[in-house]
Order: structure tokens, then sequence, then C-alpha cells
């Protein structure tokens, strides 16, 4: 019996990274473990992309899906600070909120519906 290639495993690894991602992305209820969720599921799509290049050709490795893998990080981090950033202010306006004693969001009024003028009266 042959040991599995590195391919395999790291395309197994990437897989079972994803979909743990996925499902405690849509399961979580805390904004943070949803995010670092999110996180991890674009970590198992980045080693599904490594070893979609990984192949064994006469010319070598593919560059192409390696520079979208970097490219992906490089956004990955950017919308991580962004969520996170946006996290930190959400929970500083509820903390806000609760030491002032108000609600977090103001009700809103009732939408307003325009009424036909009747028929005959002049406009």
């Amino acid at each position: 019996m042959t040991a599995p290639g590195p391919d395999l495993i790291y395309g197994l690894a990437g897989l079972g990274m994803f979909a743990m991602g996925l499902y405690v992305a849509m399961t979580g209820t805390e904004a943070l473990r949803r995010v670092l969720a999110l996180k991890i599921c674009a970590i198992g799509a980045s080693f599904l992309l490594i070893v979609a290049a990984w192949r064994a050709t006469p010319d070598g490795i593919d560059a192409v899906p390696h520079a979208l893998v970097i490219t992906g990080i490089v956004v990955m981090v950017s919308a991580m600070a962004v969520a996170l950033a946006l996290i930190r202010r959400i929970r500083a306006l509820e903390d806000a909120h609760a030491a002032a004693g108000t609600p977090a969001a103001p009700p809103r009024p009732a939408p307003r519906r325009r009424t036909r003028p009747q028929q005959g009266t002049p406009r």
C-alpha cells in the first residue's frame, strides 16, 4: 500500500478547513467568531488553489494560481482588518448606548402613505 501524496493530503486539509469554516460562519452567533471562521474558509480555499497548481508538468509549476493565492492573501488580510474595525466600532456604539440607558437603535417611524386626490377635486 502506498502512502498518499502531498497533493492529496493538502487537498483534503484544504477541503476540511473550508468546510469547517463555512459551518461555523453559517451557525455562529458572535461576529468575531464568524469573521475568524470566514478567514479559515479563505485559508482552505487557498490550500485548494495551491493543490490545483501543483502539477508535475515538464515545464514546471504553473505560476498563475500561486499569484492568485498571494493576491488572495493580501485581500484576506485587508478584509479582515476592515471587518475587525467594524466589529470594534459596533461594540463601542452598543456599549455607549448601554451606558446611557438608551436603546441601541431608535425606533423607526412608520412610513407615510401617499394618498390619491379624490375624483373631481382640483389639484
